[in-house]
C-alpha cells in the first residue's frame, strides 16, 4: 500500500496519461474505421482498393513496428516537431482503425441487400444510403466488437511506454528503476488501473448495446 500512497501522483499522472492516450486513439480510430468500412463498400474501384490496402497492411504491421515508423518516420519525411504523445494517438489510432473498419464492414453485410436497393429505388446516392439506412442498423451489430478492440487499445496504450509517453507503463518503469520497489507489487496496482479502464469501456459498450437493441 505504500507503493500507492507514497507515490501517488505519479499513480495518477500515469492514469490519467493512459485514459487521455486511450479515449483520443479511441477517437481518431472510430473516425478512420468507419471512413474506411466506407471506402471498402464504395463502388468506386479506386476507394475499395485504398480501403483493402489500408486494412492488410496496418492489420500485418507489429505495433511496435508503426510506432518506430511514425516515430522516425515522420521527423525523417521533415515532419518535425510533432511531440511524442500525439504520434502516440496517431500510430495507435491508424492501428485500431484497420480492425475497426472489419468490425463496422461485418454490420454493414448483416444488412439485408433488399434496404439499398430500396434506398437506391427512390434516388438516394450511395452515400445517402449509407448514411441514412446502412451504417445505422450495422452499428447494432458491430458494438460488441468494436467494445472488445477498443479495450484491446486500451492495453496496446502500455507500448507508448518506450516511446517517452507518460502512461502507465512509464510509471511502473520509474518506480522499478528510480526507487527499487517490488516489481510486483508495482504490478499489482497498475493492473489494477488498466482493470479500471477496461472495466469502464465494457461496462459502456453493454450500455450502448443495450440502449440500441432490437427486439426481434
Amino acid at each position: 500500500m505504500n507503493v500507492l500512497s507514497d507515490h501517488f501522483a505519479m499513480f495518477r499522472e500515469g492514469f490519467l496519461g493512459t485514459v487521455e492516450l486511450t479515449a483520443l486513439s479511441a477517437l481518431l480510430a472510430l473516425v478512420l474505421g468507419t471512413v474506411v468500412a466506407s471506402f471498402r463498400v464504395s463502388p468506386v474501384p479506386a476507394l475499395r482498393v485504398f480501403g483493402t490496402a489500408w486494412v492488410t497492411l496496418l492489420r500485418n504491421t507489429p505495433l511496435v513496428l508503426l510506432f518506430l515508423a511514425v516515430t522516425l518516420g515522420l521527423p525523417a519525411l521533415g515532419l518535425k516537431g510533432w511531440d511524442s504523445f500525439w504520434l502516440a494517438v496517431l500510430a495507435l489510432g491508424c492501428y485500431t482503425s484497420a480492425f475497426i473498419c472489419e468490425a463496422i464492414r461485418s454490420g454493414i453485410n448483416t444488412v439485408p441487400v433488399g434496404q439499398a436497393e430500396a434506398a437506391r429505388s427512390i434516388g438516394m446516392t450511395f452515400g445517402q444510403t449509407l448514411t441514412q439506412v446502412i451504417l445505422p442498423q450495422a452499428t447494432r451489430t458491430a458494438i460488441p466488437p468494436i467494445g472488445s478492440l477498443l479495450i484491446a487499445l486500451a492495453k496496446n496504450t502500455a507500448i507508448a511506454s518506450g516511446f517517452n509517453v507518460t502512461e502507465l507503463g512509464t510509471t511502473m518503469k520509474s518506480l522499478n528503476a528510480d526507487f527499487g520497489y517490488n516489481i510486483f507489487v508495482i504490478f499489482l496496482w497498475i493492473s489494477i488501473g488498466y482493470l479500471i479502464i477496461t472495466f469502464a469501456i465494457s461496462g459502456l459498450f453493454r450500455l450502448l448495446e443495450s440502449r440500441l437493441a432490437v427486439v426481434r
